[in-house]
């Protein structure tokens, strides 16, 4: 049976506050219960806490020896694609070349505008920094022909690009994933939208030449019971709220209930094509519900 990873959002900054939990402890967690990834989402001003997505990871890197270590999503457009790229090769470079570059081109315009960009223009700049990454990692001169004085750039040290994950599960995420990706990275989504969404990524692969990417899916869970643990009712009716998505089309995306339960789920993922789950606590007791998901990784892995 084809293996399947899970890696877990690190806690927020409200959650460590509430729960005495720090990045590092947080990160040597996830990796002592045998999960396969930490990961960190990549906000500039959303109008709550958070912390700079590089920052936090790197943080992660130095308190871990082993477990995988994703952005969840970069967003390299927001940035002037040098500096993308030095955080991008820093963050590899002192991971010990842990690093998975899960890949957006999200926020919205108020972001944008905070970063001095113009959101108009992230698609194209999203395009352009996944073209060009590669070569500034690798330590190439590169011509910077989309940034101001379009300067000609070399980064050291070189290091090896990380996989990237292009995040969304739109149709342009689709095509950017099968021509420039090693794998595409929805969130949110059914296992029936994955089997769809891989059909589409494999006909694309193969028109671009390319093997097809990997297929990586970002959920929710909050499992068991207890204090703090929500139901997936109110999971579902989040999402529903937050993504303008019928509460039906999302009742069953929120992993719940006991490990078995959950493991499911996931394998239901797995069977459509999916070899990695990314997923974010929203409930409960955050040590325990890593814990919860090794039980989870520990039935998937029978």
């Amino acid at each position: 049976m084809k293996s399947f990873e899970i890696g877990v959002i690190l806690p927020g900054v409200t959650v460590q506050r509430e729960q005495g939990v720090d990045l590092r402890e947080a990160a040597r967690h996830a990796e002592d219960a045998g999960l396969d990834g930490v990961w960190h989402g990549d906000h500039l001003a959303i109008g709550g806490p958070t912390l700079d997505a590089p920052t936090a990871l790197a943080t992660a890197a130095a308190a871990t020896s082993a477990i995988k270590i994703g952005t969840s999503v970069f967003i390299p457009a927001i940035r002037p694609v040098a500096w993308a790229a030095k955080q991008i090769a820093t963050l590899q470079y002192v991971s010990g070349n842990r690093l998975v570059l899960g890949i957006g081109s999200g926020g919205g315009p108020g972001q944008w505008a905070a970063a001095g960009m113009m959101y108009g223009k992230r698609g194209s700049r999203t395009d352009t920094a996944l073209e060009l990454l590669p070569k500034l990692l690798a330590g190439e001169e590169v011509h910077l022909q989309d940034e101001p004085g379009q300067p000609t750039v070399t980064l050291a040290p070189a290091v090896d690009m990380p996989p990237v994950w292009v995040g969304n599960a739109s149709e342009v995420a689709i095509r950017r994933a099968a021509r420039l990706g090693d794998g595409w990275f929805p969130s949110l989504i059914s296992s029936q939208e994955v089997a769809e969404g891989r059909e589409r990524l494999a006909e694309l692969a193969a028109r671009y030449g390319r093997a097809v990417p990997v297929i990586a899916i970002g959920g929710t869970a909050a499992l068991g019971t207890g204090p703090g643990v929500p139901s997936r009712e109110r999971l579902a009716a989040n999402i529903s709220g937050a993504y303008g998505r019928t509460l039906d089309d999302v009742m069953e995306i929120p992993l719940t209930g006991q490990p078995k339960e959950a493991a499911e789920k996931l394998n239901a993922y797995r069977e459509a094509g999916a070899s990695h789950a990314v997923i974010g606590i929203s409930g409960g007791n955050w040590r325990a519900q890593v814990d919860l998901l090794a039980e989870v990784q520990d039935l998937l892995r029978r």
